[in-house]
Parts: structure tokens; C-alpha cells; sequence
């Protein structure tokens, strides 16, 4: 749900181009003309760069800095450029350097915020931020990062006041108004947050993100004019690309609440088919990674490093798929005086990335192989360097907090040895209704076509299975049509598994009040209602990929069919 501000904003859509330009507009030009880039040599590089031309401008990059190292505009390009090819770490390391070289670089040093923030160095990020902002306090590009961090680390308090002056500062600009609204849904506002989505709306009726957000708050229905709006504004033919598929998104969401599921399932599968050419993605990979891993992590290995990691029982991982309802159970679980609920925490994607780039992962290593080559006390360190990293999100005391994080189901084995006192807790929903939530969901990275989702929900139950059976009792398992069926037995199982004792506000978790970032903000706000359950069988009638590509986990479920054991 964070909006990252970019160091250089996107051209605006064609219904606000001839306006006159925002303050964040005007912000970055004056970044930007702070030191302008005099070498004709460099305006070259940065054409290139601006052009996509990526090759070309690192191969001139290295020629220019192999004769002028200390060349502070031409090291910021460069780690522009490495931030473009998905190298946040060098990128990283090349803004600091070119700030040691140039102090008062302020777009650089924005830069170099940013990547901080990337790479969840929150704290040196807002640094830098405070740093900026003690030269240019109402700059709104430095206020709006600010703000995105805050919010990352939990502090929404802080996070949504700011998000409230650039909306009061920016009336007439619809990004404000979103982030705002973002704010204010997290902190649990809904009707203010419904507001500022509509303000949104006003100020740009093209904005698709403004009508998806409203559909994704799931309370929300669209009216007649609602809908005749979104349809008229796809009848254009110079709105963004992104804002008609978050129209379709919204569109497909408006169109179900009507029970006009034929209608609602092109929208979906028209915004999902454009959202899918965008990712990189090959089902083998994701198969062959289950191979790796069970190829690895065997009884013989796990028993021969058996408490090499950091003793602390603190984490509780709440993983499995997206839209399973993981977010349930964190709400039911930060109900409980012990636990602290924080966010989907980034850490162990980062810590398993680490280890992808280790200096041990060569000649074909790879990661998790690496894993084998370790020396004990690093899986120790890892486990310390978890904790240190995550600490910045624990505000209440609490003895435990919650990792929630669906994607961590890839890393039980990393997570097992860095952490083996830690609680690891796989809510599975029924597969057809996961990945059909899935399906219906805008997500910017993870768009997949309904076979794949098939697939790969396959070899989620596939790579649990063999830590069932390699770690016995390790993995605690909420089925969710169980949960939603029976609360209390089930939450007393899961208190049971996690050796504390029953509270009665874990029913009562909708009561709790904190903040939720996840698109089951509302419903976790409400008591358990089994209207999910058999929702998917509106759409039966065009999951034909699906349900072949799910096979036996399908009609096995919620037992692990043989095959994959």
C-alpha cells in the first residue's frame, strides 16, 4: 500500500497534463536545478539513461570514471543506473560515496534516501531525510518519503499527519489525496478514508487507483453512477495504462457485488492478462526451487545443525499464500496481551537475497545450497541480525511479535535454523478460493494467469508437506474453513501451540485496535463470517485452468494428496 516517491515522477495523465504544474512537480525541477550535470560527456550518459538505454550508458559510465573517479555527477548516474538494474546494494554504497564527494548534493542524498529505504535501513534512510529537510523543510518530495517510511515502521500516527498537510497543501492533486487515504484506512478511519479515495477521484476522474482502492476496502459498493463513470473512462483512449487496469480491477469488484459474475470475470481477466505481460516469471523456476529445497533440507541436515541459530524465541511467522487468511489470524493472535502484531516484514526476503550474493555462492552453489556451507555460528549471526533488524517495529513490550508475511513459506528452512525457537504458524485456505482471491487481487509484482496460480499453490503444498515430515510438529497448521467454522477451538489450539494461555479477546479480536496494511483491513475488523467460504463457486464456470492445474490438491484438500508427499 506504500506509495514510493521516485527521485523523478512520471509524466502526469494526458486529463491533467495542461494543468499547471504541483508542488511536487515543482520540488523536483528545483532538485534537479540545484547542480545541474555541465559535462557534455555526462548530459550524454543521463539521455541514455532516461532512454533505457542501460548498456550503453554503464559501458560510458566506466570509460568516464576509469579517467575521473572523483567525479561526483557521474558516480550519482552510476548509481542511479545500478538502482535500475535491481542493484540496490551497490547503488547504495555509490550515492554514499558520491556524497562524501559532494555533501550539499541534495538530489543525490534523495537518492540515496530512497535506496535506504529499499533496502530497510529505515532508520539511516530518515537520517538522510532529516538531513534534507533541515535545508528544505517543506519540500514535499522529502516529506512524502518521510511519511512512506513512517508508515513502513509503524508509525502511522506520525506518517498520517504528514500525508494530511500535503493533501491540505495539494487540493487539487489526486496522489495526496490517495496517500491520505492510505493513511487513514491503515489507522482504521474508514469513512474519512472513503472521502479522501472520492476526493481523489475530483480532482482526477481518470484515476483508476482511486476507484480500486474504494474496491479494495471490500465494505465499499459502487452505485450506478459509479460504475457508468468507470465505463465511460474506458472508452478513452489516452488514459494511462495503469489506470485502466485498475478501473477493470474496480469494475470486476462492482460487477460482483451485483451478482453479474459473468461481467465481473472478463474486468478481472482483462486488468489481470495486462498486469501478467509485466512480470517475469517461469513456473519451472518456482518447481525446481521446491526440488532444491527438499533436495537440501533433509532429516540428516537439520538434525547435524540442530540449534546452531539465535535461542530467541521472539518471532511468530504467520506464512502460506496470499489471501488465505493470514491476516485473521494475525489480528486473532495480536489480541493476545503477549503478542504484538507489526506488518509483513521484509527482513527474511532480504536475509535470503543476502545469501544468494554470499561469496560462498559460487560455482553453481546457488541458494539454499549455500546454506550447506556455512560455519554454525553464522546461522547464529543471522538470527541476531533478524532481531536487530525488526526491533524497529516492535513498540508495545511484548514478548512475542508476528512476522506475517504469505511469500516466507519459500524460507521455513532458513528461518528453522536461524531462529529455532521461533513459532511458525501456515494458514491454508481452500486452494480454489485462495487463488481465485488471488486472481481478483491488483498486485504490482505478482500477476499470474489461473494455471500458474494452480501450479504454484501445488508446490506450496508440495514444500510444507516435506517440512511436515523432515520437522514433525515444527509447523503449526489453521485450515481456514476451520477457523471460520469453529473460532475458539481453533484459536485454542494455536494459543496451545504457542505454550500460552487462552485469552477471551482473541475472539473478541475485531475490537483490537491497531494498524493493518494488508486488503483484509476491514474484514479483520469485523467478527468471523463464513460468506468466503464457498464464494469461489460463482465463478466456477471459467476456472477450467484452474482446477486442472490444482489436480488432486484440489479435490485431496485439505489433505496433502500422496503424490506430493
Amino acid at each position: 500500500m506504500n506509495q514510493h516517491i521516485q527521485p523523478r515522477p512520471s509524466h502526469a495523465p494526458a486529463d491533467v497534463e495542461a494543468a499547471a504544474p504541483d508542488s511536487f512537480a515543482l520540488a523536483d525541477a528545483r532538485l534537479g536545478a540545484q547542480r545541474p550535470i555541465r559535462n557534455r560527456r555526462l548530459q550524454q550518459i543521463e539521455t541514455h539513461l532516461r532512454g533505457n538505454r542501460l548498456e550503453r550508458a554503464e559501458k560510458e559510465l566506466h570509460e568516464h570514471l576509469a579517467r575521473h573517479a572523483g567525479d561526483a555527477d557521474a558516480i550519482s548516474l552510476m548509481a542511479q543506473l545500478a538502482a535500475r538494474l535491481g542493484r540496490r546494494a551497490e547503488a547504495a554504497s555509490l550515492a554514499a560515496r558520491c556524497l562524501e564527494l559532494a555533501p550539499d548534493f541534495a538530489a543525490a542524498r534523495f537518492n540515496y534516501a530512497n535506496l535506504l529505504f529499499k533496502l530497510n535501513k529505515f532508520e539511516a534512510a530518515l537520517d538522510q531525510l532529516d538531513r534534507l529537510l533541515q535545508q528544505d523543510s517543506g519540500n514535499p518530495l522529502f516529506r512524502q518519503l518521510k511519511a512512506n517510511i513512517l508508515e513502513a515502521i509503524g508509525e502511522n500516527e506520525k506518517s498520517l499527519a504528514i500525508s494530511e498537510q500535503l493533501a491540505a497543501e495539494n487540493p487539487g492533486r489526486a496522489e495526496s489525496w490517495i496517500g491520505y487515504g492510505h493513511a487513514l484506512r491503515a489507522v482504521g478511519a474508514q469513512d474519512r478514508s472513503i472521502a479522501a479515495y472520492r476526493k481523489a477521484i475530483e480532482c482526477r476522474p481518470s484515476f483508476g487507483q482511486a476507484y480500486w482502492s474504494l474496491a479494495n476496502m471490500k465494505t465499499v459498493r459502487f452505485g450506478d453512477a459509479d460504475i457508468a463513470q468507470m465505463q465511460e473512462q474506458l472508452k478513452r483512449t489516452d488514459i494511462a495504462a495503469d489506470d485502466r487496469i485498475t478501473l477493470q480491477f474496480a469494475l470486476g469488484k462492482a460487477f460482483e457485488d451485483l451478482r453479474a459474475y459473468d461481467r465481473s470475470f472478463e474486468q478481472y481477466a482483462k486488468a489481470k492478462a495486462a498486469m501478467r505481460l509485466r512480470v517475469d516469471y517461469d513456473a519451472d523456476t518456482m518447481t525446481a526451487r521446491v526440488a532444491s529445497s527438499k533436495a537440501l533440507f533433509t532429516q540428516e541436515f537439520l538434525r547435524s545443525r540442530s540449534g546452531v541459530g539465535c535461542k530467541a524465541p521472539d518471532p511468530i511467522f504467520v506464512l502460506g499464500r496470499p489471501r488465505s487468511g493470514s491476516t485473521l489470524v494475525e489480528q486473532i493472535l495480536s489480541s493476545h496481551s503477549a503478542i504484538e502484531g507489526t506488518a509483513e516484514l521484509p527482513q527474511i526476503t532480504a536475509l535470503a537475497k543476502q545469501l544468494k550474493e554470499h561469496e560462498y555462492a559460487v560455482d553453481g552453489t546457488g541458494y539454499p545450497k549455500v546454506l550447506a556451507r556455512l560455519e554454525p555460528a553464522a546461522f547464529a549471526a543471522l538470527g541476531e541480525d533478524y532481531l536487530q533488524s525488526t526491533r524497529v517495529y516492535r513498540k508495545l513490550g511484548r514478548p512475542f511479535f508476528i512476522d506475517k508475511k504469505p511469500a516466507n513459506f519459500w524460507e521455513v528452512g532458513l528461518i528453522h535454523l536461524i531462529l529455532p525457537n521461533a513459532r511458525i504458524i501456515d494458514v491454508r485456505r481452500h486452494p480454489a478460493a485462495c487463488c481465485l482471491s488471488i486472481f481478483k487481487q491488483y498486485f504490482n509484482k505478482t500477476n499470474l494467469r489461473l494455471s500458474e496460480l494452480g501450479r504454484v499453490y501445488r508446490d506450496y503444498v508440495e514444500l510444507m508437506a516435506h517440512f511436515d515430515s523432515v520437522l514433525p510438529g515444527r509447523i503449526h497448521r489453521v485450515i481456514y474453513e476451520d477457523l471460520v467454522a469453529d473460532p475458539e477451538s481453533e484459536v485454542r489450539r494455536l494459543l496451545a501451540y504457542l505454550g500460552l494461555p487462552f485469552e477471551e479477546r482473541c475472539l473478541r479480536f475485531y475490537e483490537t485496535e491497531r494498524t493493518v496494511l494488508t486488503p483484509s483491513s476491514e474484514q479483520v475488523r469485523k467478527p468471523i463470517s463464513g460468506t468466503a467460504v464457498d464464494h469461489w463457486r460463482h465463478y466456477e464456470p471459467w476456472l477450467g485452468p484452474l482446477i486442472r492445474s490444482l489436480g488432486s490438491v484440489l479435490t485431496d484438500y485439505p489433505s496433502v494428496p500422496e503424490e506430493l508427499r
